[in-house]
């Protein structure tokens, strides 16, 4: 609990309108997009600048509140959840873009500036930033760098990490540290900002961030492309890898998808396909030209159902919306999605989707399939209902068999969506003991008294034995 004199001293410093305590106000900052998980804050606070970070972080300690920092809230792993309750320091106020500079090729901008609104400003400018999680209408760049979030266009151009220069936080202490800079290298000590970059909101609170910029490809083709086998749909993205070509985009949707996305979006995709591929491929139009032609080629080779080229821009950009609009598509259809996000190396792929099609039937699930398929980082989703607790024990054991055979094969057990509260036993099979403690040696530098984001990425002994017992004794009876 807080006290009173604690919510006056919050007004008095951030004002009345950036504080909210009540519990019909303070409903929303229990949750994410994360289904099932739910835990209330005891207040709220909405600082517009660093000093109010700083400010809400000293009545915090006074009071020993454990914070939670929050963007949109848009996460997928319950990294925004207040696993403790406490205080949430919301940064959606903290929006304003603070410099593009042309000469270096940056912006500047405070952590809730939302995604979209900084491509669209620098693109006025001429200039590219590449990262475009699906939701960037939505999610902030400091949520963004937080989880350091991929997007469609993270094959080519890789993902948050590789844009951000510069970090301004506040740490649990409420010292500022200013990692990076507009220098292109930088090798003067340890790497604060890498550290940063994906710690999920459990070493500081970073509230200015400078990515870097890059011109914008000068042209771009957009195919569809449909198969009558998803494993060869996996196979095909392999061969263009395999051929040194490096699309921008290389998406892929199955069958369930497909339905769900027109059914919401009526954009014409054929239903009795197994699965499409979106693939786009960018740069001097030279370049382009070259590597449409061989992308054509090789859709011919495996004999793909049917190929369409988007004829214009526009076009193009309705196909693209149609696949950034699959997660809503799909969570239409059941009360309850489960979203994961397991990466494999890409030359698995096919063997991957095997696997998913062998668990939905074995678990008798309806699981829809979609993802980044040109890095190897698909979103198995779960079409469920939270109130059926044995469909739920199903879905969770789909999940965890799935994790065991994508580590098996040298994947991961998260590409974008961080680890947060949903994972946290899956990346301890990941990393193991001697993994788990040298990240919470690190987390005890930053944030020895655990006040930072408490709850998120390490699970204890007894809680991960607990869940596997739950887990492996459903598989027996199954």
């Amino acid at each position: 609990m807080i006290s009173s004199t604690a919510i006056q001293h919050l007004i008095d410093a951030l004002g009345k309108d950036n504080v909210y305590n009540e519990k019909e106000d303070l409903l929303l900052y229990g949750y994410d997009s994360t289904p099932g998980i739910h835990h209330l804050p005891d207040v709220a606070v909405f600082p517009k600048d660093t000093e109010g970070v700083q400010k809400a972080l000293e009545i915090a300690r006074r009071e020993g509140l454990p914070v939670t920092p929050r963007g949109s809230g848009t996460g997928l792993s319950g990294g925004s959840v207040p696993a403790r309750g406490g205080m949430v320091v919301g940064l959606t106020r903290m929006n304003k873009i603070l410099e593009i500079d042309e000469e270096n090729l940056t912006a500047t901008a405070q952590a809730g500036v939302i995604t979209l609104d900084l491509f669209e400003a620098v693109a006025k400018k001429g200039l590219f930033y590449p990262p475009d999680p699906g939701s960037q209408k939505i999610s902030t760049l400091g949520g963004n760098v937080a989880e350091n979030a991929g997007g469609l266009r993270g094959l080519k151009y890789g993902v948050t990490r590789d844009y951000v220069m510069a970090i301004k936080a506040v740490l649990p202490d409420g010292r500022i540290i200013e990692t990076g800079g507009k220098s292109v290298k930088d090798v003067a000590g340890y790497s604060f900002r890498d550290l940063l970059v994906g710690s999920e909101g459990t070493l500081g609170i970073m509230t200015e961030i400078t990515v870097k910029l890059i011109p914008p490809p000068g042209d771009k083709r957009t195919f569809l492309a449909y198969f009558d086998n998803i494993r060869t749909a996996g196979e095909t993205v392999s061969k263009i890898i395999a051929a040194k070509i490096i699309p921008a985009t290389l998406e892929i949707m199955d069958n369930t998808t497909i339905n769900c996305v027109e059914d919401y979006a009526a954009i014409g995709l054929p239903r009795e396909m197994a699965a499409l591929l979106l693939i786009e491929v960018d740069g001097h139009p030279a370049v382009v030209s070259e590597e449409a032609q061989a992308v054509e080629k090789i859709l011919k080779e495996v004999r793909a159902a049917e190929v369409h080229v988007a004829k214009d821009a526009e076009e193009a950009a309705k196909l693209a919306a149609g696949r950034r609009t699959a997660l809503s598509a799909l969570a239409r259809v059941s009360p309850t999605t489960l979203l994961e996000d397991a990466t494999v190396p890409r030359s698995k792929l096919a063997e991957t989707f095997a696997e998913i099609e062998r668990l939905t039937e074995k678990y008798a699930l309806k699981v829809g399939t979609f993802g980044h398929a040109g890095d190897g980082n698909l979103h198995p989703t779960v079409l469920c209902d939270e109130r059926n607790h044995e469909e739920m024990k199903r879905a969770h054991a789909f999940f965890s068999e799935l994790y065991d055979m994508v580590l098996s094969i040298g994947g991961t057990v998260s590409g974008e969506h961080g680890i947060g509260m949903a994972k946290k036993e899956y990346l301890a099979r990941q990393i193991g003991e001697g993994g788990l403690e040298v990240m919470k040696r690190i987390k005890d530098a930053f944030d020895p008294e655990g006040t930072l984001n408490p709850g998120k990425i390490f699970t204890d002994r007894d809680e991960l034995s607990a869940r596997q017992h739950v887990e492996e004794g459903f598989r027996v009876s199954s």
